[in-house]
C-alpha cells in the first residue's frame, strides 16, 4: 500500500492531530494548542457507527408485515440491510433486540415543533408572525430551536423527524416550512424551504377579509404576482412584496410543495379546482376532517393528505362531518394518508401520532367504523408523511438507503403501554434523557437543598 506521510493540519485535524502536533509546537504556543484539542473532544459531534441490530421483530416502514427475528445494518448514518436474511459486515457493533420491535423513527406529518419554548410567552414563540409585511417569504428554519423541551421529549417517545410548518399569521400565507430532526445537536435541519404552507377554509377567509371569495382572490392573485416576477414585469403596485413573489415561484414551478389546510369537502373540492387551472402545483392537503366526503375525488387527484387522525367532534362549522373513520375511509378509496397534528397541540405532542395511529388500528373492532390496519397504521407515521413531504427516498422507512434512524421499543409501539429502549438519529445512537427525567431522578429521593422552595416536608 502507498505511505501516507503526514503533514500538519490545515483545518481538518483530528483531536488527536491537534494533541500530536501540541507536542512538537513551540513552548508559548503549546498550551493554545491543547487547549484547542481538548475543546475539539468536547464540541466534536457523535460520529455514525456500524451497527447491526439482530432478533428484534423488524418493522420496515412501507406498510409490510413485521419480520421476526429480523437484522437492520447501519453503516456511515443510512440503512444497509433490514430483513429476515441479512449479512452483518465485519467489525459492527451488534446490539441485539430479542423479544424487542426495532423500527424507522416516527416522523411527525405535521408540528410546530421547535418554534415555541412556552407558549405563554410571546418571545419564545416564533410560531406566526403577527405584524410584519412579509409571509410567504418567511423560512422558519432559522427559528428552529433544537433546546426546547419539546424536542428531546419527542425524541425519547421515538420521533426523529418532523415536518414543521409556520402558522399564518395576518396573511392566508404563512412562509416556507421544514423538515427536521430531533437530533440532540445543534444541526436540526434536514430540509429547509421543504413546502409553502397556506391556509384555506374558515381560517384563511378570516385572514382574506371575511369570506372565501375574498380568500381565492387574494390566493390566485399571489401567484399571479408570483408569475410577473419570474418574467421580471411585477409591478410596483402589485399586493404581494417582491421577497414574497420570489418565494411562490418554485410553488407555481411545482418544485416546492404547496401545504394547503382545509377541512370541508367543499373546500376540499375548492383547492382540487386549483389542479386544473395550475396543473403544476404540488398540493399536499393537510388536516382534511371530512375528507372521506370526497375521497373518490382526493385519489382521482393523486393528492396526498396529513390528516387529524381522530377528530371525531363538530369543533368548527368547517368540521360538521367529523368521524374517526374519516382516515380509513379515504385510505379504503385510495387515497395516499398520513397522520399529522395540526392545531392539535402542534408544538408539543407531535408523538401523539403514534397513539393516534393504534387508535385508528383498534377502530377495526368497532362495528360500523373504518380504521387501518396494524402495517398501514404505522406507515401513516413514518414512510406516508415523508412521501407527502417529498422525502420517502430519505426518510421514514429501513428501506436500503434511507437515513438511519431507528428505534428499538418494549413491545408494540403503537401501544401507549409500550417505551422507548433505543434511538438513533443519522445512525448516531441518542440520549434518551429529558426535564421530565431529569426532574423525577432530582425527586424520587430528595435531599436537602436540592428541594424547591414550597416543598411539604
Amino acid at each position: 500500500m502507498k505511505r501516507l506521510h503526514r503533514r500538519p493540519c490545515a483545518g481538518r485535524c483530528l483531536p488527536q492531530d491537534n494533541l500530536r502536533n501540541a507536542k512538537r509546537a513551540p513552548a508559548r504556543t503549546r498550551a493554545t494548542l491543547i487547549l484547542t484539542a481538548l475543546f475539539a473532544f468536547i464540541t466534536a459531534p457523535a460520529i455514525a457507527q456500524t451497527i447491526a441490530i439482530t432478533g428484534g421483530k423488524v418493522v420496515i416502514g412501507d406498510g409490510s408485515a413485521p419480520i421476526d427475528g429480523g437484522t437492520v445494518v447501519v453503516a456511515n448514518g443510512r440503512v444497509i440491510a433490514a430483513g429476515s436474511a441479512v449479512a452483518i459486515p465485519a467489525g459492527a457493533q451488534r446490539i441485539d433486540a430479542t423479544g424487542k420491535w426495532v423500527t424507522p423513527g416516527i416522523v411527525a406529518g405535521f408540528s410546530r415543533i421547535g418554534l415555541a419554548g412556552v407558549d405563554g410567552v410571546d418571545e419564545s414563540n416564533d410560531t406566526a408572525a403577527k405584524s410584519v409585511p412579509f409571509s410567504a417569504a418567511l423560512d422558519i428554519a432559522l427559528a428552529v430551536n433544537p433546546d426546547v423541551a419539546a424536542i428531546s421529549v419527542n425524541r425519547a417517545a421515538g420521533v426523529t423527524r418532523a415536518v414543521v410548518s409556520p402558522d399564518a399569521g395576518s396573511a392566508i400565507f404563512g412562509g416556507q416550512g421544514a423538515v427536521i430532526d430531533t437530533g440532540a445537536d445543534h444541526d436540526p435541519i434536514t430540509r429547509a424551504k421543504a413546502f409553502q404552507f397556506v391556509e384555506f377554509g374558515e381560517s384563511g377567509a378570516n385572514r382574506a377579509g371575511g369570506s372565501r371569495p375574498a380568500l381565492f382572490a387574494l390566493f390566485r392573485n399571489a401567484l399571479a404576482e408570483a408569475r410577473d416576477y419570474q418574467a421580471g414585469r411585477l409591478r410596483e403596485d402589485s399586493l404581494l412584496e417582491r421577497a414574497d413573489a420570489a418565494a411562490l415561484v418554485p410553488v407555481i414551478a411545482g418544485t416546492q410543495r404547496l401545504v394547503v389546510h382545509a377541512e370541508s369537502a367543499t373546500d376540499i373540492l375548492a383547492v382540487l379546482s386549483l389542479k386544473r387551472e395550475y396543473p403544476t402545483l404540488s398540493l399536499v392537503l393537510v388536516g382534511v376532517t371530512e375528507g372521506w366526503r370526497v375521497a373518490d375525488r382526493i385519489a382521482a387527484a393523486g393528492v396526498p393528505v396529513i390528516a387529524s387522525a381522530v377528530n371525531d367532534l363538530p369543533a368548527a362549522f368547517d368540521q360538521i362531518a367529523a368521524t374517526q373513520s374519516n382516515v380509513g375511509r379515504m385510505k379504503a378509496a385510495g387515497v395516499s394518508v398520513a397522520i399529522g397534528t395540526i392545531d392539535d397541540d402542534d408544538t408539543r405532542q407531535a408523538m401523539h401520532g403514534a397513539q393516534y395511529a393504534g387508535n385508528l388500528v383498534a377502530l377495526t373492532r368497532v362495528p360500523g367504523a373504518t380504521g387501518l390496519s396494524w402495517n398501514d397504521a404505522f406507515a401513516a407515521i413514518t414512510s406516508k408523511p415523508a412521501q407527502a413531504i417529498g422525502m420517502g427516498s430519505e426518510i421514514g422507512s429501513l428501506q436500503p438507503g434511507r437515513r438511519g434512524d431507528v428505534v428499538i421499543w418494549d413491545g408494540d409501539p403503537l401501544e401507549v403501554t409500550s417505551g422507548v429502549e433505543a434511538v438513533w438519529i443519522d445512525g448516531v445512537r441518542q440520549p434518551l434523557e429529558t426535564r421530565q427525567t431529569r426532574l423525577r431522578a432530582r425527586y424520587a429521593h430528595p435531599q436537602e437543598g436540592n428541594l424547591p422552595k414550597a416543598y411539604d416536608r
